[in-house]
């Protein structure tokens, strides 16, 4: 579940094996640890795109990191209409629980003289506090978070009426305007002209009478890391020159006054003896939460800069990898790839003599480079007798290597014969792909395990990113050596499966209709199918197994 929306997230599973301690707690099936296939950054992925460009209203805090990860300028777009918001300075409170009584205080203010309120908060845990609060003191509000998201436009759609009540996480309803007096209605929703001009006269007197009471009020419970975030909630009120006003309250228990700076206000205000429920207001302090902002919002920016510096890295090398799969997909006739395996057995022959035949060809170590060659080619006993007396009468390192490798293309050759030509070039693809696809995956996995434990160099005085560079391309020329290893190896032993032929059911009943007195068959009654209960699964939904995946990739093809 997202923290942050509420909002269940499918298929996900927490790593590093606490997924799995869970289920183990709660008494679940526990599941294999999931292993990650592709992976890539946000900022590299949007590098591929040959263009790029955005657009928010939130754009100009991040300005600087737009130009330095991606090269883009940010341009502020003036409003349509002059913004006559009010942004009131925040007020600042000793404890949470003093701040969360002020909150109850305003909104309970703005619900008598009927100016309708949005609430944000943090979480949804921050959430349920303000509706037990607001529950408690009997003011009607409605909750928006991802548990009743069905209903999440209705809510929005009703938030600018009077005396209207919304308590929102910070991500829901973002980019929605809420119009003043609720929505206003539309000419295909009615039957008439004249019903159609009688609703929206209706809807006039209550946007007015909105307006007139100072239009939307939004009330943040919490300053964001993130002053964007702060922005959007801020957003939603004072739209398209409408009026609005909007106030932040903030503890010094909270996570970000915590972090920086709480502890000097909070011995200030002890120092002059301030109770818990009177609010420090000042622009100063105003300033130095935004500072407290600013402070954290380059932390996250060095933070993600030093991501993309090592998915740089990676990046290269998913490059490579990915286009080694696309050219060998792409491949119409398949002698490339043919030639490429050939000259990789060829190479792999090479090394096996060089290795157990010693410098000047004394004493070479014949039942070891048979038993090497048979990795490569399953050989049965006989003939690997055979090729061991046939290799002890050549005389030097180069005729045994060529033999070998004379030996190997020819049975390749016959083997093309006997399968197909087309055949032996899906088998080569099917080999290449899942070799490359099986490797790949593990050196992601090698690769997380170097990027865990690479900090720990700096200890050493030595730059972990410089370290994670060689230590990553070394691992990255082992892994393409390896591909090429696999290869070699696998090509000989895939054979051709021949799917048997179903045989062709008898008529039981046609042959012994002397015996049954009929000689109707029971094949020719209509077959019934059977009747599945229960509520059917959508393609999209999550499978009914457990496995997280959705349907269509998991049970669909079996059961749908």
């Amino acid at each position: 579940v997202d923290e942050f929306t509420g909002r269940l997230m499918y298929g996900r599973r927490w790593s590093e094996g606490l997924h799995q301690a869970i289920e183990a707690k709660e008494g679940v099936p526990i599941q294999q640890e999931s292993r990650t296939l592709a992976t890539i950054s946000f900022q590299n992925y949007f590098r591929m795109y040959e263009k790029l460009a955005g657009m928010t209203g939130t754009a100009a805090t991040e300005a600087e990191e737009f130009l330095k990860i991606y090269n883009l300028e940010t341009v502020v777009i003036p409003t349509n209409k002059p913004m006559i918001r009010v942004d009131n300075p925040d007020v600042v409170y000793k404890t949470q629980r003093a701040k969360y009584a002020a909150v109850v205080r305003e909104i309970e203010e703005c619900y008598k003289k009927g100016q309708p309120v949005l609430v944000g908060t943090t979480s949804i845990e921050k959430n349920e506090i303000i509706d037990d609060f607001l529950t408690h003191k009997g003011i009607p509000h409605q909750v928006l978070n991802a548990k009743q998201h069905e209903k999440e436009a209705l809510i929005i759609a009703r938030a600018g009426e009077k005396k209207a009540v919304t308590v929102a996480t910070n991500m829901a309803g973002r980019g929605v305007d809420i119009v003043l007096g609720g929505t206003m209605p539309k000419r295909q929703n009615f039957a008439s002209q004249k019903e159609f001009e009688k609703a929206l006269k209706e809807w006039e007197i209550k946007h007015n009478e909105v307006v007139s009471l100072g239009g939307l009020h939004v009330i943040g419970t919490e300053r964001h890391e993130s002053r964007r975030i702060d922005n959007q909630l801020r957003g939603r009120s004072g739209r398209q020159g409408d009026p609005g006003s909007s106030r932040f309250f903030v503890a010094l228990d909270d996570d970000l006054m915590r972090i920086f700076g709480g502890d000097q206000i909070a011995s200030l205000m002890t120092r002059f003896n301030m109770p818990e429920d009177i609010p420090l207001e000042h622009p100063m302090v105003s300033r130095s939460i935004e500072q407290a902002q600013i402070k954290v919002e380059g932390f996250n920016f060095d933070l993600r800069k030093r991501l993309v510096e090592y998915d740089d890295v990676l990046n290269k090398q998913r490059e490579i990898i990915y286009k080694m799969r696309r050219r060998v997909l792409e491949m119409s006739g398949g002698e490339d790839l043919k030639s490429e395996i050939l000259q990789e057995i060829k190479n792999e022959i090479a090394n096996l003599v060089a290795m157990y035949s010693p410098e000047g060809y004394t004493n070479p170590e014949y039942e070891k480079i048979i038993l090497g060659l048979c990795e490569i080619v399953p050989f049965d006993e006989k003939s690997q007798y055979q090729l061991k007396s046939q290799i002890s009468k050549l005389k030097s390192q180069n005729e045994v290597e060529n033999f070998l490798q004379k030996l190997v293309s020819d049975i390749y050759e016959q083997r093309e014969k006997a399968l197909g030509n087309g055949v032996v070039r899906e088998i080569e693809k099917f080999v290449y792909l899942s070799t490359i696809d099986k490797l790949w995956v593990d050196h992601l996995d090698a690769i997380d395990d170097l990027r865990e434990g690479i900090g720990l160099r700096g200890y050493a005085q030595r730059d972990p990113l410089v370290e994670y560079k060689s230590e990553a391309f070394q691992m990255f020329e082992r892994l393409v050596q390896q591909i090429k290893y696999e290869v070699a190896r696998k090509i000989f032993r895939i054979g051709v499966a021949v799917r048997p032929q179903p045989k062709k059911p008898t008529n039981i009943v046609e042959e012994r209709k002397d015996i049954f007195g009929t000689s109707q068959s029971q094949s020719s009654q209509p077959q019934t199918r059977p009747i599945i209960s229960g509520q059917k699964v959508g393609r999209n939904d999550p499978c009914p197994c457990g496995s997280g995946k959705k349907y269509k990739k998991c049970c669909y093809p079996k059961y749908g």
